[in-house]
């Protein structure tokens, strides 16, 4: 609705409160006409008593009709940005996908979300993207990298008001508002048990390959990993953790190195994404139903593994509930309640061949 200072009822029979104007408006509630005019056209720049002040002397004299005044009054959608690194990560682009198709579960909570993209595994860039996207909108969340210039442009959005929630993996002693994501050191311990079980009670060799250590959650998984195969495992031997870069194509070259290197390889854990990758130099080393292969994230890709033969088990979690979570993160901070109101506590499932949804 776009008004004019000038504006005034013209119809015959209308009374004189329904002919006020702006200035009338202006007069009552003790503002400009030009502050005014920002009330009724839902532009920034007036503080939340005054947006008050204005629209009960508009309702007070007769100026909008019941619907226009109940639209006025209404907040402003928040807007949220996912910011979500680029690349071949399936869990990663359904999620970003999600946000788009699944706008109809936002509106409830009066929120406006987009999904934008940042380099994978560049500190800086995402630092930048944050500094950047936060001019624009009420808040981000992101997939964190541990930096510090991550960490300072998390802190300079948070002196603006503009908070950041980190979701899948988190930002260290940051300003962050909250996490929304896995216990990763549980779910590393998880797969080491599942590993050590698939392999049984015997020598053998088992490897790592990571998205990038630069993600805290794949330290964690790693480090939950490691424990779990010191504690149970005693006979088996990790040779060593790789970074793929969450890539397909360099999974693929990380798992044959692995193989040639270490032919009697009984058991890969893939920390990150693109499990396709590594499945693919399994099957082409005829290892696919020999090598214990365990990795996250269910997706189409993941799902036909499983399917195949090829991973014997897929940690992950609901991508909905996540974002969902996320929102409703936002919406109590809009509203002044706790942080975590409301919020579930992200669940890890394990999905084998057997159970798959």
């Amino acid at each position: 609705m776009r008004v004019n200072p000038s504006n005034q009822s013209s119809e015959p029979g209308d009374s004189a409160a329904a002919r006020a104007t702006v200035a009338d408006i202006a007069r009552t509630a003790q503002v400009s006409t030009a502050t005014v005019d920002r009330v009724l056209n839902k532009r920034p720049g007036v503080r939340d008593a005054t947006v008050q002040r204005v629209l009960k002397a508009a309702a007070e004299l007769g100026y909008l009709p019941e619907r226009d005044l109940y639209a006025a009054l209404a907040p402003r959608p928040l807007r949220l940005v996912f910011l979500l690194p680029s690349g071949t990560n399936r869990f990663i682009r359904m999620l970003g996908d999600m946000v788009g198709y699944a706008q109809e579960h936002w509106a409830p909570f009066n929120v406006v979300c987009r999904t934008e993209l940042t380099e994978s595994f560049n500190p800086e860039a995402l630092a930048a993207a944050l500094l950047r996207l936060g001019g624009r909108c009420d808040g981000i969340a992101m997939m964190a990298l541990e930096h510090p210039a991550v960490r300072e442009a998390v802190a300079a959005l948070a002196a603006r008001g503009v908070p950041v929630v980190t979701l899948i993996s988190d930002l260290a002693n940051s300003q962050r508002a909250a996490y929304i994501g896995l216990d990763n050191r549980a779910a590393g311990r998880t797969a080491g048990y599942l590993i050590g079980r698939f392999i049984g009670a015997r020598a053998a060799k088992v490897a790592l390959i990571a998205g990038s250590l630069r993600y805290s959650a794949h330290q964690e998984r790693e480090a939950g990993f490691l424990q779990v195969i010191d504690e149970m495992f005693e006979p088996l031997q990790v040779v060593g953790l790789r970074e793929g870069q969450d890539d397909a194509d360099k999974n693929y070259r990380q798992t044959r190195a692995l193989l040639e290197q270490h032919p009697e390889l009984a058991g890969i854990y893939n920390i990150g994404g693109a499990s396709d990758g590594v499945a693919r130099a399994l099957k082409e080393a005829q290892r696919d139903q020999k090598v214990a292969f365990i990795g996250h994230g269910l997706t189409p890709d993941t799902r036909a593994l499983l399917i195949d033969g090829s991973m014997d088990a897929v940690i992950t979690q609901s991508p909905h509930a996540t974002l969902m979570s996320c929102v409703r993160i936002f919406t109590n901070l809009r509203e002044g309640r706790d942080v975590l109101s409301g919020v579930e506590t992200t669940r890890s499932v394990v999905i084998f061949r057997e159970n798959l949804p």
